[in-house]
């Protein structure tokens, strides 16, 4: 990767979702959903494509018939005890280091709930951020912009300086909604499902971040 649609370009701050783009949640999501499915009489089949979308928005869309508090419970039940295998993703850690010892501001916004988020970063040795939204603080999540627009609130910045980081359609939706540049990681989508993203990298480790008189700057790495 030799250029990059940011070369000339720097943000007041970054916006990173969580599973998927931080944190590798994926063994631990799948056994808990398949198991959800199947205690509820859900076709585990009707769970695919629904990443990156809160857990209420999928209950409602695979099992409406299902008492919505009830079943919501249950599967943050499963979640929450399930961390077996959550790890930083490839360049994470690299990523908050540098923007942490440089000043860059930078905030998590995800579709998780507030205590599985901060189990999860905590299991994958991420420091919890500056600014943090989650589902709980919000009336709509993802694909609805609420997220990343809270997320620049609460960092005092213009969403429309921010840059995004995510892996999912419904994450890119939102970024897009909020006026936000959007950086994708195939990590758990296939690159031509990301293409409203302004750059598609296969991970965090494929750019460096590095903060300029108080604004971040993000580079390809050389490979």
């Amino acid at each position: 990767m030799s250029s990059s649609p940011f070369a000339d370009r720097t943000f007041a701050a970054v916006i990173f979702d969580n599973d998927g783009t931080l944190v590798d949640s994926s063994g631990s999501v799948e056994r808990s959903w398949v198991r959800w499915a199947q205690e509820h009489d859900v076709d585990p089949r009707t769970l695919a494509g629904h990443h990156g979308m809160p857990a209420a928005a999928i209950i409602d869309s695979v099992a409406p018939h299902l008492d919505a508090t009830t079943a919501l419970a249950r599967i943050d039940e499963l979640e929450l005890a399930d961390v077996e295998g959550i790890v930083a993703l490839p360049g994470v850690l690299d990523a908050i280091e540098a923007l942490a010892a440089q000043g860059g501001r930078y905030a998590v916004a995800t579709s998780a709930h507030r205590e599985l988020a901060q189990v999860r970063l905590a299991t994958a040795g991420i420091d919890a951020p500056e600014a943090f939204v989650t589902v709980d603080d919000v009336e709509r999540g993802k694909p609805a912009p609420d997220p990343f627009l809270l997320a620049a609130q609460r960092l005092g910045v213009d969403p429309t300086d921010c840059l995004v980081c995510e892996d999912a359609p419904s994450g890119i939706a939102a970024a897009r909604a909020a006026g936000c540049a959007v950086l994708a990681v195939t990590t758990t989508t296939e690159p031509d499902d990301l293409g409203d993203a302004d750059l598609v990298v296969d991970s965090l480790a494929d750019v460096s971040f590095e903060v300029v008189d108080g604004r971040v700057r993000v580079t390809p790495v050389a490979g």
